[in-house]
């Protein structure tokens, strides 16, 4: 309007006089929308007056964008400003295809004096000069309960006095005042009712910013609305159903997570799950759980609260064992009181326990052990029980297990000897003397019994009776524990002394005694008694047994004062022996008893005894296995003069002494076999012992096959000794096999050796008709060192079928004989094992039916009679085995194998355990000795070390190399040159390949190692350090002629894995090989064994499934020397083989084993023992399945 007022000023502008109005009224100025490309200014002047001062009104700018709501004033001014305009900016970051609008308000204050103007309403395309600009505000989401941050940033100059807010729907939230240009509102703890539309905006008297609306999205964290679901429920484990297709709150869900606890404990677990169905394992058994689902959206706090909780309880389970350190006890000598808790692991109600005893050792000669097991039932709050009418001095091998209603848990085992007795005697009231004289007294002396421990000694007592004496009642008066002499007695003034002593062999009966002979017994003085004193006569009679001594005594005899001379008188009614007098044939029948009982322990064979017991001179058969009775029949072998059998304890010295001897040694000795010695025999002699088949019909010369009979230890035609069957003799060989009867199959030669062929396939790959027999192969198991295959044997004709097994040992080399006999003896066993008793002869063949034949057979049959007899007579079984097949034994190499083989055999012993009896047997194994202070474990592994080869330098010689030595980490471990680095283990040969950590030089060879031979997994041991990288991590890199690239990584806290595509640059045309390395993490430096026995296994597991994935890839194992952990890994994996095809153990034939091939394999008595300890790890926890 134009200026009409004289106190305004001149132009045209717009104008309110809020005199002319009410309060609150509102005068409204709406700009046409705007949509710009480009940074612009909104720029306007406007006026406020009063002649009083007092404020017109309030003046307000609001900013809207696309038709939305008006929202807060982005600027507002009152009061009386004077009589002049000002200018104000409005820096808009508003722009296409986005458009807004600006309303400038004017309202009427209380005081209703004074105007309101605006002019000059610009669009300016350039920034605003006192009005800064923002930059984009971006959208926000976050997680209800999160907080979210907006970030103003502005663009301009700004004041002291700038406010810079954040406005959303009307409302400013929050608000600062900063001189900077970038101010970071945070809003905390968002809610869902949160979600809107903000902006950032910016008040000063001089101009406002503002930014363009971004939308807040709070988002809920999801909970599933259904409790999982039960699937199966076990002692140990539950199985679920996650039901997470109904949730409350927003997706998308990144991870699913289980959350249990047992509802009587404040803790819970959580696991990550990534399948709809889960399993919870190692749960504590009949105990009830509370599981909840977790689901996780992305975004910090996305994870949302547990659903609703599945409550479910684990099945009962057989309870734990009894801790064997509960069991307490207390023995007696015909009694023992045994206490103990319940076990830790109850897994359930205890309904009740078990107790067994049985009795497995004693003292006493006259109890007969093993006893008879006895169980006893016990209720159950009844944690004790006393044994009673047991034996003294016995060993009871007692058990106890609990039972709950799922069955009884495992057996806590101990071995508690009852104290022995005193002696007891057989006399009833005190016997008359048999003859008395002035200074002597003849007795009767019975022999007393022994409870719970021999007789070790008997005392004649004489006591001068005194009037003050108190009178001893017969069978109830104390005994003389102290030795005394007469001549000590004399001298201490006590009246009683030991006037005899005698061993327990010079009284096997009861037998006459004349006190006061005037003779020394055991250098005590018989003294002729005083006619003038009366004595009383005592017999007794001690037991000694580890250190505890039981003594009872008896009053045989009183001699009363002599007042006249009398002469020797017999004693009416006496029982005299009739025999010579005792004591007169005493130290011959010590001196004759001596020698026999020698002579018998020389001889004497060992009932009974430890199957692991250490080695020793005397027991070094087997390990210390126990011989079986096998009578005394005698060598089913001739034994010459000229060539005696040799002791066990001996044949070590006597193999020794035959390698060394100058004069007559083996090869010697071999060739007596020549004409010269007459051993060579005419074949009639051989045919006497031929296997003769029946018949066929029509044709009577169809008898004949190459094949003889052979006898074994004590066993008439126990082996057939063969030719390997030829294309025409495969008919006559299954007919053999069928008359015979025969189980068992030995094969000691491969199809092929040398490029000739040595015997044809026989056997069919499926099913096969050989005349008129049917063969069908049932099953393969192929093993490192041999393979065993079943058969099913038809005939026509006949209704029954026949099984037949054929073990091929196909470790014999094809030049002379096995380095090592390890793997031939545990083949051996096997066969011994597997083949009945009642079966037919074991077929044993070669190529020709000798040499390698012989060698079994004489193996076998020593092996008995070292068992047997004590004694090995290996010169006269091969002569007699020529006797029957000629050539049995072809070589001096095999003859001097044979030897060898059998003391290996005798040194180790059986050492394999079944799985069902390891746990017992390890336990055993561990108990230390009192005497020794050693234990049968560490013992094993000091015979182990005894028998382990000792590399010459000689068989290093490609490593010794001036080419290799830098190769080599180092000089005191080197790969002998017919192994070089490779291993075998149960499943096949040359399955591991053990080499040190690669050195810098060596790097190239490695991985030229691993794609050469095919490794497909790599083991790493030892630590790693930035020196010893051997690989690209990431990317690709060149190591020589080999290309290796890093292809990815996963880790978890035992191993970590890495997978590499290696190829040979310079030999592209054999392809590329993909690797899996296994870092093992936990295995700590200067530590002989890994951390944690669960972590090996997993480490075992996650490298078996990798290779089962692969095929037949080959394993490289390496730490820093290639040799303690590195033996260690490939122990343990055959170990598990073992149990997995075998149903057994032999921790020292796989130990052994690797040995052969490398000697550093398993370093230390640490190291061997964890093997063990693995292997009990591993079966508890396949029992715990």
């Amino acid at each position: 309007m134009t200026a009409a007022f004289p106190l305004l000023l001149s132009g045209s502008y717009m104008l309110v006089n809020s005199s002319q109005h009410a309060v609150g009224h509102r005068a409204q100025l709406l700009l046409q929308s705007l949509s710009e490309n480009d940074t612009h200014c909104v720029q306007f002047s406007y006026f406020l007056y009063s002649r009083d001062g007092h404020s017109p009104g309030a003046l307000r700018a609001y900013v809207r964008v696309n038709g939305g709501p008006l929202g807060s004033p982005v600027w507002n001014t009152s009061g009386s400003h004077g009589k002049q305009w000002h200018q104000f900016e409005l820096a808009v970051s508003t722009f296409w295809p986005n458009e807004y609008q600006v309303l400038i308000e004017a309202t009427v204050s209380r005081e209703r004096r004074g105007y309101i103007a605006l002019d000059d309403i610009m669009v300016l395309n350039y920034p605003c000069y006192k009005a800064p600009h923002f930059s984009r505000l971006g959208d926000e989401e976050v997680n209800a309960g999160q907080n979210a941050t907006f970030q103003c940033v502005a663009a301009g100059r700004a004041s002291e006095a700038e406010k810079f807010l954040l406005e959303v729907s009307g409302l400013l939230a929050a608000k600062g005042t900063c001189v900077c240009v970038c101010v970071c509102v945070c809003l905390d703890g968002i809610q869902r009712t949160d979600q809107d539309l903000y902006r950032c905006v910016t008040q000063s008297p001089r101009g406002s910013g503002v930014s363009n609306f971004a939308e807040l999205v709070v988002k809920v964290p999801p909970s599933p609305i259904a409790p999982p679901q039960l699937l199966r429920a076990g002692s140990t484990y539950l199985i679920i159903q996650l039901n997470t297709n109904s949730i409350l709150g927003d997706g998308p869900i990144i991870r699913k997570e289980i959350e249990y606890r047992a509802s009587q404990s404040p803790w819970s677990e959580v696991h990550g799950v990534n399948m709809v169905t889960y399993k919870l394992w190692h749960l504590d058994p009949d105990t009830e759980y509370h599981i909840s689902v977790l689901l996780t959206r992305p975004g910090e706090g996305g994870t949302g609260p547990p659903g609703p909780p599945l409550i479910s309880r684990t099945k009962c389970a057989v309870p734990g064992g009894i801790a064997p350190e509960s069991l307490t006890f207390t023995p007696l000598d015909d009694m023992i009181f045994l206490k103990w808790e319940e076990p830790v692991e109850p897994n359930g109600l205890i309904t009740q326990y078990e107790i067994s005893y049985q009795s497995i050792e004693s003292s006493d000669p006259g109890i007969n052990v093993p006893g008879p097991r006895r169980t006893v039932s016990k209720l159950k709050n009844e944690t004790y029980h006393m044994f009673s009418n047991l034996h003294p001095g016995t060993t009871y091998l007692i058990s106890v297990r609990a039972r709950t209603a799922k069955g009884f848990g495992q057996t806590a085992l101990t071995e508690i000897t009852t104290n022995i007795s005193a002696p007891t005697f057989d006399y009833g009231d005190m016997p008359s003397p048999l003859s008395e004289t002035e200074s002597t007294i003849t007795v009767l002396l019975r022999p007393a019994q022994g409870r719970g421990a021999p007789v070790s000694t008997y005392q004649v007592v004489v006591e001068e009776e005194t009037v003050k004496k108190v009178k001893r009642e017969l069978g109830l008066q104390e005994c003389f524990p102290l030795p005394m002499s007469h001549g000590e007695a004399q001298a201490r003034g006590t009246p009683h002394y030991y006037t005899a002593e005698l061993p327990p062999s010079s009284l096997p009966e009861a037998s006459p005694f004349t006190v006061g002979d005037n003779h020394t017994y055991s250098g005590y003085w018989n003294s002729p008694l005083d006619p003038r004193k009366s004595y009383l006569v005592y017999f007794q009679a001690m037991s000694n047994f580890r250190g505890e001594s039981r003594i009872n005594c008896i009053r045989i005899a009183r001699k009363a004062i002599t007042t006249h001379t009398a002469v020797g008188r017999p004693i009416p009614n006496a029982r005299i022996a009739p025999k010579c007098t005792f004591i007169s044939c005493y130290v011959t029948f010590i001196h004759f008893s001596t020698c026999c009982c020698t002579e018998i322990a020389n001889v004497s064979v060992s009932g009974s005894g430890d199957a692991r017991s250490s080695v020793n001179e005397a027991s070094s058969l087997l390990g210390g296995s126990p011989r079986h009775q096998c009578g005394r029949k005698g060598s089913p072998y001739h034994t010459g003069q000229l060539h005696p059998a040799v002791r066990v304890a001996d044949l070590l010295q006597h193999i020794n002494q035959m390698k060394t001897a100058e004069g007559y040694g083996f090869k010697q000795e071999y060739e007596v076999r020549g004409p010269k010695g007459g051993m060579t025999l005419c074949w009639d002699v051989n045919d006497r012992h031929r296997v003769k088949l029946h018949p066929l019909l029509g044709d009577p010369n169809s008898d004949y096959i190459n094949a003889n009979y052979i006898d074994g230890y004590h066993r008439s035609n126990h082996f057939i000794a063969t030719q390997g069957p030829k294309q025409e003799t495969l008919y006559d060989f299954w007919r053999m096999v069928w008359q015979e009867n025969c189980f068992s199959i030995v094969m000691i030669t491969k199809l092929v050796e040398v490029g000739r062929v040595k015997c044809c396939k026989y056997w069919p790959d499926d099913s096969e008709m050989y005349g008129d027999i049917k063969i069908t192969l049932l099953k393969t198991e192929t093993l490192a060192e041999y393979t065993v295959r079943t058969f099913a044997l038809e005939r026509r004709g006949y209704s029954t079928k026949h099984e037949v097994r054929q073990f091929h040992f196909t470790s014999w080399p094809e030049h002379g004989v096995p380095y090592h006999a390890t793997g031939l003896l545990a083949f051996i066993r096997r066969v011994k094992a597997s083949t009945p008793p009642d079966a037919g002869p074991v077929v044993v063949h070669c190529s020709v039916g000798a040499g390698r034949t012989g060698c079994y057979i004489v193996l076998d049959v020593m092996l008995d009679m070292a068992e047997c007899e004590g004694v090995v007579d290996i010169y006269n079984c091969v002569k007699t085995l020529c006797s029957r097949r000629i050539n049995m034994i072809q070589t001096e190499e095999q003859y001097i194998f044979i030897h060898d083989a059998i003391l290996e055999a005798c040194l180790c012993g059986e050492t394999a355990i079944l799985v069902n009896e390891f746990a017992v047997t390890y336990k055993e194994m561990l108990r230390v000795d009192s005497q020794s202070n050693s234990s049968q474990l560490r013992e094993e592994f000091q015979t182990l070390n005894s028998v382990t080869p000792h590399l010459d330098v000689e068989e290093c010689s490609i490593a010794l190399l001036p080419r290799n030595r830098e190769k080599n980490r180092s000089m005191d471990v080197l790969p002998p040159d017919r192994a070089l680095a490779f291993l075998v283990t149960t499943e096949g040969e040359t399955a591991f390949i053990v080499t040190p950590h690669p050195l810098p030089g060596t790097t190239a060879d490695f991985w030229r190692l691993l794609f050469d031979y095919g490794c497909t997994a790599v083991v790493m041991l030892n630590q790693l350090n930035q020196s010893n990288s051997y690989w690209p991590e990431p990317g690709l890199q060149q190591y020589g002629p080999m290309e290796v690239e890093f292809l990815s990584m996963s880790a978890d806290e035992d191993v970590i894995t890495r997978l590499f595509r290696v190829k040979n640059v310079t030999r592209l045309q054999e392809g590329q090989l993909v690797v899996c390395q296994f870092q093992f993490l936990r295995w700590s430096a200067y530590r002989d064994v890994p951390d944690s026995k669960k972590a090996f296994l997993n480490l075992l597991a996650q490298v078996h499934k990798w290779q089962r994935e692969c095929g037949e890839g080959r394993t490289a194992v390496h730490c820093l020397n290639g040799g303690g952990r590195s033996g260690t890994f490939c122990a343990c994996n055959i170990l598990l083989e073992m149990i997995q095809y075998q149903n057994m153990v032999d921790i020292f034939y796989a130990v052994k084993t690797l040995r052969n091939c490398k000697p550093n394999m398993v370093e230390s008595l640490d190291q061997y023992r964890f093997c063990y300890d693995l292997v009990l790890e591993y079966l508890d926890c396949f029992e715990g399945r």
